[in-house]
């Protein structure tokens, strides 16, 4: 099977609207959750989130009114890809757009736009419904318009399994050029899910944090003792990704090897993770054989980390099942605890994170851990980034459905 190169970034999130300012805002601790302003959120529980901030569609795509005619999710996704592409130097002549392909995992899609158009329906008239509704929302737009957008017309796919989107749309990738179906992917994730539903549905799930509401910095606190949910976010993260032969012809700079990918089904609970972390286990297990790694080649893990009571716990379970003796030596952490969660996009900002870490060698830290629970005792690395050699990482995504994904990343050093 070919070997696959991680050659290009780019990345939209509620740190930064670009590589250089997201990856130093995490690895300075900065948290970018504030009060919502893109929402009128009077009548909810819950009033902060993880925006992106002064994002200007317009300059990544061709005319300002083909950047207004897509909603916000595909938006970012294209503005994503444009810098993932910048970053590889890659043009795609015409012979490669053939060879070239997207996979952009997304969650929601365009929820608060089939809201919007709902109420229209309902209040005024069916006949007052945009003809873009349907478009305007449904979720593979983000892989279709990007490739639009780039000109790629190899393979395209949309993976929406809720909040492992897209890791499983960068693991699809993989496989698609391992098998020789495409030379280069694009691929990553996608998520603009702020709504009134979304926020009413979550809440009322008790899935969203209610508390540190004039303290919003520190309401996403992952593996902490006083965790009381997830905070939304929104954003797109992207990678490039070729051929390793491909990549080292036309002199790329090669950020890392994408070498395993792993998935696995609980089939327990709608919302859930099955007890101790056992798909997780699985997920995790499967990445590391397909990558050819040993678990002490594993330096880090960028958890899923949602600052939910049951996630961390089965996650943290998970890593110490199968990492036995070693897991107290791995760097884990969640980065969530900066941008919060980003639902189907949190898989590809995560993977970008993890690239960084590993092409570097600073682990971004875990922040808002202040007391710590007795089921969570590995190390999240608190509070500060770390410098670590690293012959290996992992990031793991886990989603409603009991989905689980995790991706695997080597140096070629």
């Amino acid at each position: 099977m070919k070997r696959v190169a991680v050659t290009g970034l780019g990345i939209l999130s509620p740190v930064g609207n670009n590589l250089e300012s997201c990856w130093s805002a995490v690895l300075n601790g900065e948290s970018g959750i504030g009060k919502m302003t893109l929402l009128n959120l009077e009548k909810q529980s819950v009033h902060i989130g993880g925006e992106v901030k002064n994002f200007d569609p317009a300059p990544f795509f061709g005319n300002e009114k083909e950047a207004r005619r897509n909603q916000r999710f595909v938006q970012m996704s294209v503005a994503a890809a444009r810098m993932a592409m910048k970053d590889a130097n890659l043009e795609l002549s015409d012979e490669l757009k053939l060879e070239t392909g997207v996979s952009i995992g997304v969650g929601v899609g365009g929820l608060a736009y089939c809201e919007e158009q709902i109420i229209t329906m309902h209040e005024k008239d069916p006949s007052r419904v945009s003809p873009f509704t349907i478009p305007g929302f449904i979720a593979n737009m983000a892989a279709g318009i990007t490739a639009m957008e780039m000109g790629a017309k190899g393979p395209n796919i949309c993976v929406t399994t809720a909040c492992t989107s897209g890791t499983h749309a960068i693991g699809e990738a993989l496989m698609l050029i391992q098998t020789g179906r495409a030379k280069v992917m694009i691929a990553g994730g996608a998520e603009a899910a702020f709504s009134q539903l979304a926020f009413a549905g979550f809440s009322k799930m008790k899935a969203l944090c209610s508390k540190f509401a004039d303290e919003p910095t520190r309401a996403s606190r992952p593996f902490d003792a006083q965790r009381c949910g997830f905070v939304m976010g929104e954003g797109s993260g992207v990678l490039i990704l070729e051929d390793l032969e491909f990549a080292k012809a036309r002199g790329a700079r090669i950020y890392a090897e994408l070498c395993g990918y792993g998935m696995s089904g609980d089939a327990y609970h709608m919302t859930s993770p099955a007890p101790g972390g056992k798909g997780a286990v699985r997920a995790m297990a499967q990445a590391l054989k397909t990558g050819g790694l040993n678990q002490e080649d594993v330096g880090y893990i960028n958890a899923h980390g949602t600052s939910t009571e049951a996630n961390d716990a089965n996650e943290t379970a998970a890593i110490k099942t199968l990492f036995g003796s070693n897991a107290h030596s791995i760097n884990v952490s969640s980065t969530k605890s900066m941008t919060g969660h980003l639902l189907g996009a949190a898989g590809g900002i995560e993977a970008v994170f993890s690239v960084m870490a590993l092409h570097t060698g600073i682990i971004p830290p875990t922040i808002n851990l202040e007391n710590s629970d007795p089921e969570c005792d590995l190390n999240y690395t608190p509070h500060k980034a770390v410098e670590r050699r690293l012959k290996a990482v992992i990031s793991n995504s886990f989603g409603f459905g009991g989905t689980n994904g995790c991706i695997a990343f080597k140096s070629l050093n």
